[in-house]
């Protein structure tokens, strides 16, 4: 008898312990877990072989609240108007008085920053318990967590997670996770539309530190820089996920951190691309889409962050961290003949560059925020005229020194978020700049995500948190 009730014993606590592992593998926690900074290469987990994702495979729903009725948007990467410049009807506040933070929430760890779209905020977001990439919905001027969809992928810690911002419309909402894989979504209702693998359709290598190419779309196309075996330039439907058109691959490039920036060169829209191996510039005009039109091999960091930057004259600043600095790219055209010519090229701290962020061109000054080997004015706020990259109209002080954090303007007021998550506003004239307001934040760590402007409010964040101020 006592032996029948030892087995009974037996089997019920096997049962209950079985229940409680597929509990735990099955359950979905509606906050991400909190890393430390500095564990890199933690375990596998729950993670999917990288030949098993099945993007989009999971989703749920976390509210019914239907988000307020707000216009603006802050759509893509360096917002709508790939400048990081915006001007709108709103008084945005400078007097000393605090920003009233409105909401706040947690991440997994990474830089990945936020889009806005008609009163919601979406982010790319890594949860490490469950080894998956998510895209999170929220109520932008609630913070509350509308829907979450996600799919599991294996990772390791390389300086956090997810580094890329979505891109979101009318009708979509596209992400790039840290292993390339795209995934269109309803921005509404979160409901799945396709997904794409850019290893396993065009044999991307993943760059070191994961993939920090942000989407882009044009003319209802999706813009991917896959720099595969074969294909340079990708355009995707954003309906269906079918392949459009693709630029082959000829100049051999591999994929940067940098993303594709739209911009208009000699009167022709052109998609300019700085890879691993050159800059080129490919035709975004219907007809002759995806055909390369220059390239250029002048100019080859072995790692590039910032983004090209669309100067006058049809001229183009580059600029890298890790000891490259910065150049100035000369592109002309005559008839259906492309030339490149370099301009300029310098070390970091021999005049204007930036590590991490795409510099600002307003007023006719760039603005950046030097790289830790930019000399004297290492980590520095700085203001360059474009006819000379090497000596600056002005910088901020010893004392104020931002280290890779990101900065924008907003209604020709200068926002600098400094990398320990203080926040700084600037007025800028010509030949000055003074500071108007400074506030922390957040206890920050790697605060180095763009921050993102729509219907007075700003969303900005550390390595792992969000958080929104009301700013007008």
């Amino acid at each position: 008898m006592n032996k029948r009730k030892t087995i009974s014993i037996t089997i019920a606590t096997a049962c209950f312990y079985a229940a409680v592992l597929i509990g735990w593998h099955l359950y979905v926690p509606r906050t991400l877990t909190l890393q430390n900074p500095g564990a890199d290469n933690r375990p596998e987990g729950l993670a999917r072989k990288a030949d098993d994702v099945v993007i989009g495979e999971y989703f749920m729903k976390y509210s019914d609240e239907v988000p307020a009725d707000l216009s603006g948007a802050w759509p893509n990467f360096r917002g709508a108007t790939h400048t990081n410049i915006v001007e709108t009807a709103e008084a945005i506040q400078t007097s000393s008085e605090a920003y009233p933070i409105l909401w706040s929430f947690d991440t997994g760890e990474g830089h990945a920053a936020p889009v806005i779209y008609k009163g919601r905020v979406y982010v790319l977001d890594y949860d490490e318990g469950l080894s998956s990439d998510a895209l999170r919905c929220f109520s932008l001027a609630t913070g509350q967590e509308l829907w979450r969809r996600w799919y599991r992928v294996p990772m390791k810690r390389n300086h956090g997670f997810s580094r890329t911002i979505p891109v979101v419309g009318e009708d979509y909402v596209v992400t790039v996770g840290p292993q390339g894989h795209v995934m269109c979504c309803d921005p509404v209702t979160g409901e799945m539309k396709w997904g794409l693998d850019m290893h396993k359709q065009f044999s991307t290598e993943v760059p070191f530190w994961y993939t920090g190419q942000c989407p882009c779309v044009e003319n209802g196309q999706l813009i991917l820089a896959p720099a595969g075996e074969e294909t340079l330039l990708a355009g995707v439907d954003l309906e269906t996920g079918e392949l459009l058109w693709q630029t082959p691959n000829s100049v051999g490039y591999k994929m940067s951190h940098s993303s594709v920036m739209p911009m208009t060169l000699g009167g022709k829209r052109t998609f300019v691309y700085a890879g691993i191996g050159g800059v080129c510039g490919i035709s975004a005009e219907k007809d002759d889409v995806g055909t390369l039109l220059w390239h250029t091999k002048q100019w080859q960091p072995s790692v590039i962050a910032p983004s090209p930057l669309r100067l006058s004259n049809n001229q183009i600043f580059l600029v890298a961290g890790y000891g490259t600095g910065g150049a100035l790219l000369q592109v002309d055209h005559n008839g259906s003949n492309w030339s490149t010519k370099l301009l300029d090229q310098y070390k970091a701290d021999k005049g204007l560059s930036s590590e991490q962020q795409t510099p600002i061109l307003f007023n006719n000054m760039i603005i950046s925020v030097m790289p830790k080997d930019g000399g004297g004015l290492r980590s520095r706020l700085v203001c360059f005229s474009p006819n000379d990259l090497h000596n600056p109209i002005w910088t901020s002080s010893g004392e104020e020194r931002f280290g890779l954090g990101p900065y924008l303007v907003i209604n020709q007021k200068l926002f600098v978020f400094k990398e320990d998550g203080e926040l700084y506003v600037y007025a800028i004239e010509a030949k000055s700049m003074k500071l108007l307001k400074q506030q922390r934040i957040m206890e920050g760590v790697d605060a180095w995500g763009p921050m993102a402007y729509a219907d007075g409010y700003l969303v900005l964040r550390d390595a792992h948190t969000v958080k929104c101020l009301r700013i007008v």
